[in-house]
């Protein structure tokens, strides 16, 4: 019988290596250049390498491809530059390899970066308004890597000037009652193996402002009084109106008293006032006009002066005796 043959031809897939990642010595200095390089072998086809900082990929890498000794699979590798900064420090940098190899389950390697940078330093007080004999505390919040501990606190470029009123714990200087010698420059300083850093808090101590009480609205009152003896119909309301208008001490949304009520009661108790002092005034007149008429009686017939004051002698009795009435 005559042979028949077929054809095959069978691929195989090379398997790409677990990645490494080298270039990386700890810890590295806040702005010093980093370059970090992935690597794998054995793939065929080459293996495709990618880059991720945060779970975002780093687009800007190199890559090299190159034929092992076999000639069959190829190691691949890619290198990563960048400058660090305080903001890399704990960062996850990844470098994940895929290959049709691996079935959807790419292979990682993860390089954890440290990164040592001079401190950041931060006065926090713990009131925005301070005013006179109430505590403070002067909050020196400090981050660097070594981290920096203790802290340095100075007032004006010397040392504490009161101790036992200014105590320092930890990152915290506490003033338990503040006067107005406490104001001033207060500096927090801190230092480690990298550099040093400070920040500055101007102190600037308030007067305890006085609470006003609503009995501070009786001055208008007082104005409103004084006002409508001057004129009785229309200054009473004016005055309270303006007095009330123009009192920086009224509280927001307090209720002011009735201005008209207040005008009404003091024009009646100044009308009745002059009421009284007129008809005072009128009986004294009426009283001394009677004492005189009858004093006076007898001397109007009289044909000379001998005989008016003899008459007014007769007169003189009786005025006395209704004088003494009228006492």
């Amino acid at each position: 019988m005559p042979v028949k043959t077929s054809k095959a031809y069978l691929t195989v897939l090379g398997v790409p290596e677990k990645p490494q990642i080298s270039g990386f010595s700890s810890p590295v200095m806040e702005g010093d250049l980093m370059q970090l390089t992935c690597k794998t072998s054995g793939s065929k086809p080459a293996a495709d390498i990618r880059w991720f900082k945060n779970d975002k990929e780093i687009k800007d890498v190199k890559y090299l491809k190159e034929e092992d000794a076999n000639r069959k699979t190829f190691t691949v590798s890619s290198t990563l530059d960048f400058r660090v900064d305080r903001s890399d420090d704990g960062v996850a940098v990844i470098c994940r390899v895929d290959h049709e190899s691996l079935n959807a389950t790419p292979q990682v390697a993860m390089q954890v970066l440290e990164i040592h940078y001079t401190p950041s330093v931060k006065i926090i007080p713990s009131t925005p308004f301070p005013q006179e004999g109430q505590p403070l505390i002067l909050t020196c919040e400090s981050k660097g890597k070594p981290l920096p501990e203790p802290v340095l606190w100075t007032k004006d470029g010397g040392e504490l000037p009161d101790p036992d009123r200014m105590v320092v714990s930890g990152r915290e200087l506490n003033i338990l009652f503040l006067n107005k010698t406490d104001n001033g420059t207060y500096r927090c300083e801190a230092t480690n193996t990298i550099g040093q850093s400070s920040a500055e808090y101007v102190l600037i101590v308030h007067d305890v402002p006085n609470t006003l009480l609503p009995t501070t609205i009786i001055p208008s009152l007082t104005t409103a009084t004084v006002t409508t003896t001057v004129a009785i119909t229309t200054s009473p309301t004016t005055s309270a109106s303006t007095s009330s208008t123009g009192d920086p001490n009224a509280l927001a949304g307090q209720t002011g008293p009735d201005h008209a009520l207040i005008g009404g009661i003091v024009a009646v108790v100044v009308f009745v006032t002059l009421c009284s002092i007129f008809l005072l005034g009128r009986y004294l007149a009426r009283h001394k006009g009677t004492y005189l008429t009858n004093e006076a009686k007898g001397a109007e017939d009289a044909p000379d002066a001998d005989t008016a004051i003899i008459n007014a002698e007769g007169s003189q009795v009786n005025a006395e005796e209704k004088k003494e009435y009228f006492i």
